[in-house]
């Protein structure tokens, strides 16, 4: 049986046997964790007059266990002068993880949830209603539906659920509902190598330089210089800004899905206001991501400890500059960027996203030789569903590329064609060579390109960097069209997040919440019973009004499909905790000593 206490201390003279030796985590029947060490600190190591100091070879170290548990009177000890004082706050959790077959049910239950109609009557669902803390069904829940891949669906029906809620599109996700949690706690686990690439060397700097930003009077040290502290903190609020709006491509695949499918169903929710689409990424990416990683770099382990007294200014500044006119379109395009993708589920009826256009050269599709009227000029347009080209602007496309068939972008040797500001758009036919018609505009289309394409799944890992011609590669020689390419992508793409994900443990977490839970769950199992049965005027509300109910019957199904599953974990949790507790030597972890009690 999963237990789970939440202790506050307060107290001075504690007997031994009150102090919590060891808080441990079982796994697969095997005790693991850590622990408090009990120490015993000597007489002499202090008096009456002097402070608290203790010395290592002051420090004798128990090595049985003691059960932690209140005083026997809840009073404090009249002999405070010889005792010291104990201040705890502590979370204790014991999970007894059994082998995998176990939770196979209660697995494929959860994870049927992104598809259950309304997402309201799912497990997933359920148990962030039914949790106290939703905080504490959140964790467990992210991680196993990403191990899956299922977290993408599940987020957006649930956010969705959000929106029919929400009247003002200026307070879009704003709340602490299920959804924003799970994409808070998402964003923690797949962001880190996110925000440390993006963010920790300028973060390193402001933090260790001896460059002064604070600009409030009433904290300004002696000598400071108010207008230099303002250049300084302009200084590191632009490079911040312009890291930040230069970074998509490092924003992990799966923040990239989540986020397109928020600008789709805000879109939906509110079609009259044309800022929603924006404010539906930003309310997540800055305001729970990126603000979160400035302010508080300890968080994200950025830094060890909070930054200096000027990070109110400093956040003050930064989100000023994402409102000033000459930014936003930079802002813009950068949630563009990380909110473009075409992902698996999409049904492509929703409108695509116009990412660039403009007049350039493109070589004609399978011409062998080498000339002048191969090339033409052309204009091209890029949105987040297609590359095309037409003969003037407004016209018919003439070619199309899908986005999700773009291999790889990359430069193309100027001695291919004898000219320059020439790239390369590798996709499942043949190769379309581009020449820009400057080096600037030419850097620009390959880099919204590789942003655009940068989710899909068979992006090439090597390319060739001349053309072929005359049944030839021009750079390695090779006679074959279909060798390999001779030379490694230059355009990165995300790192694919390798997460270290214990199902079964996770699994297993699900399972305590749901046993601590189980009388609210049968408070919402009685009232789905009382919405299907009554049909006439809601006389007490406060049976059911605390729950989301949309469809009381499939609600009710899924409970009792739950409490089914739970019954059948509870025996063997039962028969494992029996015969640990008889098993185990008396004042280990597994049977520690228990003081005497009134």
């Amino acid at each position: 049986m999963a237990t789970q206490a939440q202790l506050l201390l307060v107290g001075s003279g504690m007997d031994p046997a009150q102090v919590p030796s060891s808080l441990q985590h079982l796994e697969d029947g095997q005790q693991a964790g850590y622990h408090m060490g009990t120490e015993v600190t000597r007489s002499s190591s202090y008096t009456r007059k002097s402070q608290f100091q203790v010395e290592e070879e002051d420090i004798e170290k128990l090595e049985i266990r003691y059960l932690l548990q209140p005083r026997d009177n809840g009073n404090k000890s009249s002999k405070t002068d010889d005792l010291g004082s104990l201040r705890l706050n502590i979370c204790y959790t014991e999970d007894y993880v059994l082998p995998s077959e176990y939770y196979s049910p209660l697995k494929t239950l959860l994870l049927k949830s992104p598809d259950v109609q309304p997402i309201s009557a799912s497990a997933a669902y359920i148990l962030g209603e039914i949790c106290r803390d939703k905080n504490d069904a959140v964790l467990p829940l992210v991680r196993l539906l990403l191990h899956h891949d299922k977290l993408v669906p599940f987020v957006t029906a649930v956010a969705e659920l959000d929106l029919k809620d929400t009247q003002d599109a200026n307070t879009i996700f704003r709340g602490n509902s299920l959804a924003t949690r799970c994409l808070d706690e998402m964003m923690k686990i797949v962001g880190g190598h996110y925000l440390k690439v993006t963010l920790k060397s300028i973060l390193d700097e402001i933090c260790e330089s001896s460059k002064s930003c604070e600009i409030d009077p009433i904290k300004l040290k002696e000598g400071d210089n108010v207008e230099n502290n303002k250049e300084n903190l302009r200084y590191y609020v632009d490079k911040l800004f312009n890291t930040i709006i230069k970074s998509s491509m490092s924003c992990p695949t799966v923040m990239c899905d989540i986020f397109y499918s928020l600008r789709q169903i805000a879109t939906q929710r509110f079609p009259n206001d044309p800022h929603v689409q924006y404010s539906a990424v930003s309310s997540f990416v800055f305001l729970r991501f990126f603000a979160v990683a400035v302010v508080s770099p300890h968080t994200f382990h950025l830094r060890p400890h909070h930054p200096s007294s000027f990070k109110e200014t400093f956040m003050c500044e930064f989100f000023k500059m994402f409102q000033e006119e000459g930014y936003i379109t930079a802002v813009k395009k950068f949630l563009d960027e990380i909110s473009s993708t075409e992902t698996k589920v999409s049904s492509g009826t929703s409108e695509p996203v116009h990412l660039k256009e403009g007049e350039m050269f493109k070589r004609a599709q399978g011409r062998t030789r080498i000339g002048k009227k191969n090339f033409k000029k052309r204009w091209f347009c890029l949105t987040s569903r297609e590359l095309t080209y037409h003969k003037q602007p407004g016209k018919d496309a003439i070619y199309t590329i899908p986005v999700k068939n773009i291999l790889a972008v990359e430069k193309l040797e100027e001695s291919s064609f004898n000219k320059k500001n020439m790239f390369q758009v590798i996709h499942t036919e043949k190769p379309l060579y581009v020449q820009a018609n400057n080096c600037v505009e030419a850097n620009e289309w390959i880099d919204v390109l590789c942003r655009v394409s940068r989710c899909n799944q068979n992006r090439l890992s090597s390319f060739h960097p001349s053309a072929y011609l005359n049944g030839i590669w021009l750079c390695c020689q090779e006679t074959s069209e279909s060798t390999p390419g001779c030379k490694p992508c230059t355009a990165g793409v995300p790192a694919d997040i390798q997460i270290d994900i214990d199902e079964d443990r996770e699994t297993e977490r699900i399972y305590s919440l749901f046993t601590l839970s189980l009388l609210k769950l049968q408070k919402m199992e009685e009232a789905c019973g009382t919405i299907a049965v009554y049909q006439g005027p809601q006389k007490e509300p406060d049976d059911y009004s605390n729950f989301v109910i949309e469809d009381s019957v499939t609600t009710f199904k899924t409970i009792q499909q739950i409490k089914s599953i739970i019954e059948k974990l509870d025996e063997p949790h039962e028969k494992y905790r029996k015969k640990r507790s008889s098993s185990a030597k008396y004042g280990s972890k597994e049977n520690p000593i228990i003081g005497k009690t009134s």
